[in-house]
């Protein structure tokens, strides 16, 4: 294997078969949380293209924690069926599934972005958002009910519920959402969080809640599978969160039992100056893989075969994942291993179109 982006990776007991990453994309297609055929053929096609890993969209693990209503969720035992029916596929194909754990905070209540953005209100099957501060988003979202203590007790529950569900449902590994302004990055940042309690003020009380999550959900999860994070690298803003806080917060998720940290950036703040370029997220995951001395994932206008490998390669990430240039093409990874020179692994019944020298895949099961 010449080019690293195509080697396999472990993380615990799981072997990732490549080092290419389906992000998870939010599809605003699901109705009082469940997974759909939609998704079944969006993630099952990404699989079929050779990802190593898909990660599904984030799921919301309490109602009010959606984005819109349109989110997926994972906040009732009724949702596993169509997760399992899901995972049972992308293992077939020999990818390992992931979902995402999330609550969207004071981003919640949403109308779904096809409908135009805009905040959902009550009577409109609307519900009121909750967060860190009675601080809203921007103008045309709704002001947040500032969570209590008993509230904080009860996002940790949810989280840890999530994961034992999507245990059931056949997952290889769980990522929580502590990225883009939704609410566990609320309580991280500066700039929406003003609380004066254990869980604000300080880096210590800011990181509070996060880690509280972290250890409800990795006391639910298997020690022989991997637990991902991602983070918002920055909040591209005065006064937010910092590349230097993400490094010291990924040193104590190591120490949690985090396996791999994925990072972003932005998301806090509306007018947040962000330097959009290919690769403009990369040097975050690096500086977190050198310095907190963990597994990291790199996103981010990552759209080219030999940049992906170059990420690899040159020790920035030990992942990179992808999200619109998968949704542009689901065989990314059949092409950038043709553009790369390396065997693609294709699925047995499209071996008829496949270059003699592509291997077809084979299922991998996933471990116990």
């Amino acid at each position: 294997m010449a080019h690293p982006l195509f080697s396999p990776f472990k993380l615990r007991s799981v072997e990732f078969a490549n080092r290419i990453g389906v992000a998870p994309m939010c599809q605003y297609s699901s109705q009082d949380g469940f997974a759909t055929d939609w998704h079944l053929v969006h993630l099952g096609s990404r699989a079929q293209g050779g990802a190593g890993l898909v990660i599904l969209e984030a799921a919301a693990v309490v109602p009010e924690g959606r984005i819109s209503s349109g989110d997926l969720g994972i906040w009732k035992d009724e949702h596993i069926p169509a997760l399992e029916r899901i995972t049972a596929f992308l293992h077939a194909q020999g990818t390992r599934a992931g979902i995402q754990l999330a609550h969207a905070g004071r981003k919640a209540s949403m109308a779904v972005p096809f409908a135009g953005e805009r905040h959902r209100l009550p009577a409109e099957g609307g519900w009121q958002p909750v967060a860190p501060s009675a601080l809203a988003f921007a103008p045309d979202y709704a002001l947040p009910q500032a969570l209590d203590q008993a509230g904080i007790a009860a996002v940790v529950e949810a989280f840890r519920m999530a994961a034992r569900r999507a245990l059931t449902a056949g997952f290889d590994f769980v990522e929580i959402h502590a990225a883009h302004g939704y609410l566990l990055h609320q309580f991280l940042s500066p700039l929406a969080n003003q609380r004066t309690d254990s869980y604000g003020g300080s880096f210590e009380n800011r990181t509070r809640l996060v880690l509280q999550v972290v250890d409800a959900v990795r006391a639910e999860w298997p020690a022989h599978l991997p637990l991902f994070i991602r983070i918002s690298a920055t909040d591209w803003a005065e006064g937010g969160w910092t590349p230097d806080e993400s490094v010291e917060l990924s040193r104590l998720f190591k120490a949690h039992g985090v396996d791999l940290v994925d990072v972003s950036s932005g998301g806090q703040v509306p007018n947040a100056q962000i330097p959009v370029g290919p690769g403009f997220q990369v040097e975050f995951a690096a500086r977190i893989r050198r310095q907190a001395g963990i597994p990291t994932a790199a996103v981010g206008l990552i759209t080219e075969a030999a940049q992906a490998n170059a990420i690899v390669a040159q020790g920035e990430a030990d992942l990179v994942f992808m999200a619109r240039e998968m949704l542009r093409d689901p065989y990314w990874p059949v092409h950038a291993a043709a553009a790369l020179g390396e065997p693609a692994s294709w699925p047995v019944q499209y071996l008829r179109a496949a270059p003699r020298h592509s291997p077809a895949r084979l299922a991998v099961t996933r471990p116990e």
